[in-house]
C-alpha cells in the first residue's frame, strides 16, 4: 500500500529492568500488525448458534441499540499476555579486553543480558460457558503468561489450547463455569450495508462498543494472514480491539476483529477495519479443540487471479476465476488431470471470483473429500473431480515430512518458494530456496535475526532448492551451529545460528 498500511490492532506495553531502574512505556507496533500447536481435548465443545434469526425492524430501536449490545458485553474479555525477552549484551567480549583487565582486573565482569518483560493487550470472546475463548493468535503469540479479565473484574490465568497462524485464531481456556457467552451467527449471510457493532478494549482504556456497517465481504487485502476472507467494516476498531467481537443487529457474533488500515503515521481507526468471519473461526476452533491442530484440504496447484487482460488472452468472455500457473507433481490436482493454464471457474456449484476465494474454500474442505471443479481450458468448459489431499504444513520447528531439525533451527518454519510467493517477494529469477514463514520469538533463529520472508538458499553450505532438501539439511546438523545463506531485500548474506 502507499500512504496507508495494514495494521493488526494490538496494544503493547514494555517493561525493562536495567541497573536497578524500572521503565514502563507504551508503544504501538508499526508496519503490518495483527490486532492484539495445541493441546487437543479429544471432544467437541458445544456452541450456541442462531441459525434462523428473524428479520429486525431497525425503526423499532427508538433510543439506540443498548438492547442489542448490553447482553453481549459480559462475554467480551480483556486479555493481557506477557513475554520475557533477554536483551543480549551489545558489546560481546568488550570488558575482557586487556585495557580493562589492566585497570580493573577480574572485578570488571561483562554485563549480563538484561531481561525485558513485554506485555500485550487485546480482547477475546467467551463462546462456551466452561471458559473457552476465541481471540487472535497475534494477541498471545510467544507469551509465557496469559491473563483474562472479565467485565465484572474477575481475573483468570488462561491456558492456551492451540493456535492457527494461517488464520490468526487462538483458543484459550480459563478455569470457570456458568460464564456468559455469545451466540454465533452466520457470517455467510452478511450483506453490504448490514449494521454491525465492534466490542473490545481499545488502547486498554476499558470495554468499548462502536457502530458501523458491513462495508464489504470476502476481502483479501494481502499481507495480513495466509487465508484472507475478511469482513470489512467502518465500525471504529483500534489497538486493543484485536480478538474482540463483531456482532450483528441480533447480537450474534459474526466476526473476530483483527486488523485495520491506518495512515503512514501509525494512527488508529481510519474507517477500514477487518474481522475474521465467524464461520471460518468456528471451523478453526472446532479443529483446535478436538485435534489440537487444523487440518486442511490440499489441491496441489499454484494460482493467480484472472484480470480482464488475462481473460482476453485466454479467450474468456469475462474476468474472475483462478488461473493455474503451476501444478505440484504427484499432487491431487495432477492426479486428476489439471494442467497449467487451466482456469477454475466454479467449485462445488459455487462461482470462484479469484484465487484467494478458491484457496479459502479448499482449505475449509476435509482431506479425502471431493472437489467438483468447473474448468475452462482451450476455449472449452470441462468438469474435473479432485480428491483432496492433506495440506502439507510444518509446525514450529518441524520439517516438511515431520522430521525434527537440528537444535539451531528449532522454532523456524519454512514453506516452498511458489511462483506467487516469488512474485510477492519480488525475487530475482536466480534465487532458489525455501521461504521462512514463521520464527518463534524465543528461538535461536530469532536471536540470530532470521526474519519472516527470508529465503534460505543454503544450510551448512548445502544448497536448498525444495522442502525435501531443506528437511534433509536441517535434520542433519544435530547440536551444531547452522550456517545459513539468506536472501533478504536484494542482498544475499551468510548468518550463523547458534543452538541455545
Amino acid at each position: 500500500m502507499t500512504s496507508e498500511s495494514v495494521r493488526k490492532t494490538r496494544w503493547g506495553i514494555f517493561a525493562a529492568v536495567a541497573i536497578g531502574l524500572l521503565t514502563v512505556g507504551g508503544v504501538l507496533r508499526a508496519g503490518i500488525l495483527p490486532l492484539p500447536g495445541g493441546q487437543a481435548t479429544g471432544h467437541s465443545v458445544p456452541l450456541k448458534f442462531d441459525r434462523n434469526p428473524a428479520p429486525v425492524n431497525v425503526g423499532n430501536f427508538q433510543n439506540g441499540y443498548a438492547s442489542v449490545i448490553d447482553p453481549d458485553l459480559p462475554a467480551v474479555v480483556n486479555i493481557e499476555s506477557t513475554k520475557v525477552i533477554k536483551e543480549q549484551n551489545n558489546f560481546p567480549g568488550f570488558f575482557n579486553q586487556p585495557f580493562f583487565q589492566q585497570f580493573f582486573g577480574q572485578q570488571m565482569q561483562p554485563q549480563q543480558p538484561q531481561t525485558e518483560r513485554e506485555q500485550d493487550l487485546g480482547s477475546g470472546v467467551i463462546v462456551n460457558a466452561s471458559g473457552y475463548i476465541i481471540t487472535n493468535n497475534h494477541v498471545i503469540a510467544g507469551a509465557q503468561d496469559i491473563e483474562v479479565f472479565t467485565q465484572n473484574r474477575q481475573e483468570y490465568k488462561a491456558k492456551l489450547i492451540g493456535t492457527d497462524t494461517q488464520t490468526d485464531i487462538a483458543v484459550l481456556k480459563i478455569d470457570a463455569t456458568d460464564l456468559p457467552t455469545l451466540t454465533l451467527g452466520d457470517s455467510g449471510h452478511l450483506r453490504v450495508g448490514d449494521l454491525v457493532f465492534a466490542i473490545g478494549d481499545p488502547f486498554g482504556i476499558g470495554q468499548t462498543a462502536t457502530m458501523g456497517i458491513v462495508s464489504a465481504t470476502n476481502r483479501a487485502p494481502g499481507g495480513i494472514e495466509h487465508y484472507e476472507n475478511f469482513i470489512q467494516t467502518d465500525a471504529a476498531i483500534n489497538p486493543g480491539n484485536s480478538g474482540g467481537a463483531l456482532i450483528d443487529i441480533h447480537g450474534d457474533l459474526i466476526g473476530i476483529n483483527t486488523a485495520i488500515i491506518s495512515g503512514e503515521d501509525g494512527g488508529g481507526n481510519e474507517g477500514i477495519g477487518f474481522a475474521i468471519p465467524i464461520n471460518m473461526a468456528v471451523n478453526v476452533f472446532n479443529q483446535i479443540v478436538e485435534n489440537g491442530k487444523v487440518v486442511r484440504g490440499y489441491l496441489g496447484v499454484h494460482i493467480e487471479p484472472v484480470n480482464p487482460a488475462m481473460a482476453k488472452a485466454f479467450g474468456l468472455s469475462h474476468g474472475g476465476g483462478a488461473l493455474i500457473n503451476d501444478v505440484s507433481p504427484d499432487g491431487p490436482a495432477a492426479k486428476a488431470g489439471l494442467e497449467r493454464g487451466d482456469i477454475i471457474e466454479d467449485l462445488n456449484g459455487h462461482p470462484i471470483l479469484d484465487g484467494e476465494e478458491l484457496s479459502v474454500e479448499i482449505s475449509e474442505m476435509a482431506p479425502g473429500s471431493v472437489a467438483h471443479l468447473t474448468v475452462f481450458r482451450n476455449g472449452q468448459t470441462i468438469q474435473k473431480d479432485v480428491t483432496l489431499g492433506t495440506f502439507p504444513t510444518m509446525g514450529k520447528g518441524e520439517a516438511a515430512n515431520g522430521a525434527a531439525p537440528g537444535a539451531a533451527l528449532k522454532g523456524l518454519a519454512v514453506q516452498s518458494l511458489t511462483p506467487s510467493l516469488r512474485q510477492q517477494l519480488n525475487l530475482p529469477s536466480g534465487i532458489e530456496g525455501v521461504v521462512v514463514s514463521n520464527v518463534d520469538p524465543n528461538s535461536a533463529a530469532a536471536a540470530a535475526d532470521v526474519q519472516q520472508g527470508d529465503v534460505i538458499e543454503e544450510v551448512n553450505r548445502r544448497p536448498v532448492h525444495s522442502m525435501d532438501e531443506y528437511q534433509a539439511a536441517a535434520s542433519s546438523i544435530g547440536d551444531q551451529p547452522a550456517l545459513l545463506l539468506l536472501y533478504r531485500n536484494g542482498t544475499t548474506f551468510y548468518l550463523v545460528v547458534q543452538p541455545q
